[in-house]
């Protein structure tokens, strides 16, 4: 049993260590997904949807998806960091872009399982869902002024 204890503390010390800044969200996703999921097959039944492997698969699909935005943007983080390297200026970024990601999926994951929770019955503190809204547009906010430059730019449409 202690070894079992050592390995999992040197693991999960090993990813906090890596991690850094987006080991809380990452570790906060893990669990909200797991929550999310849970709490989305009990809603099934109380929303008459019923349960269905194409539903499940699609809804773990989703969150694999999830897991990738955060691996994309801890990319980006990667590149920036490349780039300040390169041009010879000596320090270091953490993980802001992939910590962004990871915050405003966190959110959404609790907004649905305050939505699954709600339409399973429980008595929702009034306060609690636009809260967590509130906290979601204050992430897109933030991160909207980040990438302010791109808002200028004008998207080509590829659908013609």
């Amino acid at each position: 049993m202690d070894k079992i204890k050592v390995t999992v503390i040197a693991v999960v010390s090993a990813l906090m260590g890596w991690l850094g800044i987006l080991a809380v969200p990452v570790f906060l996703l893990l669990g909200c997904n797991l929550i999310d999921y849970g709490t989305g097959l009990a809603a099934a039944k109380y929303r008459n949807d019923g349960i269905s492997s194409y539903k499940s698969i699609r809804g773990i699909t989703k969150k694999v998806c999830q897991w990738l935005l955060i691996v994309v943007g801890a990319w980006v983080d990667i590149l920036i960091n490349y780039a300040v390297e390169c041009a010879g200026i000596e320090i270091t970024i953490p993980f802001i872009v992939g910590t962004v990601v990871a915050v405003w999926l966190v959110v959404n994951e609790i907004i649905s399982i305050l939505e699954n929770m709600i339409d399973i019955g429980v008595t929702m503190p009034p306060f609690l869902l636009p809260l967590v809204r509130y906290i979601r547009e204050q992430t897109e906010i933030k991160a909207a002024i980040l990438g302010q430059d791109d808002a200028a730019e004008p998207e080509e449409d590829n659908n013609e």
